[in-house]
């Protein structure tokens, strides 16, 4: 097979075709770590096995998030950081953060995010699943990402983030504008796409701004107030460009994330209609659905580590500079891992899936994203009759974080419990 690297990389293929799974289980038997030259975008060896995505990202000192960033720029981009710089990348996150910064960094939220941390959200995130599904009525036709997937996760991150009703909706554009950007539907008109960024990176600002003021001022138990009040494991107060930046990355990255796992969910019980079946008769096994949504989705794509030294990766020499990415898509459906890999099985045990990641990086919010997931998916099951596809699914064109932007479905419900 030729591999074409843009297949991994082109966001406009993702639009068109999905993720690439036949080409990553060719590469994962042929050529695990392979050199890719995309047109048009920086050059980078593709991992795509799941031991030596794991191996890579246990090792932060030798394959760096903070040298260059956690994206595969295109030419355009690494011009335009180059004169202007980047408003968004001035936001420091705990993502484009290296030891010991990330540990300590890290540490500001981690509480908030444990299972004992999030249990009060447990109301929020029920409720939310329920009004939602409440509100499509008995039964009639809805596009499922517009009117549940992205306002799941929106509704119960705008609470904890102190985000009024009335901004909840600019918020979700600003998201998809800054994370979907390479999407026409998604796109912030502008002159240039460094003018685009510098825009939405401004929004931002001002939003959380305000809400930061806000929570210094009058503070309430909820995350926005730890994070405005936030002070490092060594005693100093959180700086206000790092402040900024975990709103960001708590709202963006949690919101989108699991917005493309519930479509992907979605998605995946309408090819399995036996497995949505299978969780009506066993509520218990809604812990085990969640994994395996998160593995049979897997929205986040890849991730970009740079290589700070002479090193190999599975036996392949990397050189110092060289970009690293490994595919989270093809490392969850690794045949020396996960029996029946392309097979959905709500069953799946064990599951070790990469879907949060891995690591020094494991995804903060992975036990908030569980929550919402397993609500949502447990409201299908208890209150669904009916349900079958009303037109094709239209993928968005992203590579990063990647899943359907429309999923028209037409169904029949039984009233809540």
């Amino acid at each position: 097979m030729d591999v074409d690297p843009l297949d991994l990389i082109s966001p406009k293929r993702y639009g068109e075709n999905g993720q690439p799974h036949e080409l990553l289980a060719w590469m994962r038997q042929n050529s695990p770590v392979h050199w890719c030259e995309p047109d048009g975008y920086q050059n980078f060896w593709a991992v795509t096995r799941h031991a030596d995505i794991i191996e890579v990202s246990m090792q932060p000192e030798l394959f760096s998030n903070e040298a260059d960033s956690i994206t595969i720029r295109t030419d355009q981009q690494v011009a335009d950081l180059e004169e202007h710089g980047s408003i968004i990348g001035d936001m420091r996150t705990i993502i484009s953060m290296d030891p010991p910064d990330h540990r300590l960094y890290r540490k500001v939220a981690s509480g908030f995010f444990t299972p004992r941390g999030i249990s009060h959200l447990d109301q929020i995130v029920n409720d939310s699943a329920k009004a939602l599904l409440d509100s499509l009525g008995d039964e009639g036709e809805c596009d499922f990402v517009d009117i549940i997937a992205q306002r799941h996760p929106l509704r119960v991150l705008a609470t904890i983030l102190g985000i009024d009703r009335e901004d909840e909706e600019r918020l979700l554009v600003l998201t998809q504008q800054l994370l979907s950007g390479d999407d026409p539907d998604y796109r912030r008109e502008a002159e240039s796409r460094y003018q685009a960024s510098a825009e939405v990176g401004m929004e931002f600002y001002a939003m959380f701004d305000r809400i930061i003021k806000d929570r210094r001022a009058h503070p309430q138990e909820d995350l926005a107030t730890m994070l405005a009040n936030a002070h490092l494991p060594t005693g100093e107060a959180l700086p206000e460009i790092e402040t900024f930046g975990y709103y960001l990355i708590v709202f963006t990255a949690g919101h989108d994330t699991t917005r493309n796992g519930l479509s992907g969910a979605l998605e995946a019980f309408l090819a399995n209609p036996d497995q949505l079946q299978r969780l009506r008769e066993n509520p218990e096994m809604a812990k085990d659905a969640v994994e395996e949504v998160v593995r049979w989705s897997t929205p986040v794509n890849y991730m970009k580590r740079t290589a700070m030294a002479d090193a190999t990766v599975a036996g392949q020499p990397v050189k110092e500079g060289d970009f690293v990415v490994f595919f989270y898509a093809s490392g969850n459906r690794d045949e020396t891992v996960f029996d029946r890999p392309h097979d959905f099985d709500i069953g799946r045990h064990p599951n070790r899936h990469l879907g949060f990641g891995w690591a020094e990086h494991y995804c903060l919010g992975a036990h908030l994203a569980r929550a919402s997931t397993q609500a949502l998916i447990k409201q299908l099951a208890e209150r669904v009759i009916e349900i079958e596809p009303a037109g094709p699914i239209v993928r968005t064109e992203s590579n990063l974080i990647v899943g359907a932007k429309q999923l028209p479905v037409r169904y029949k419900l039984r009233p809540a419990a």
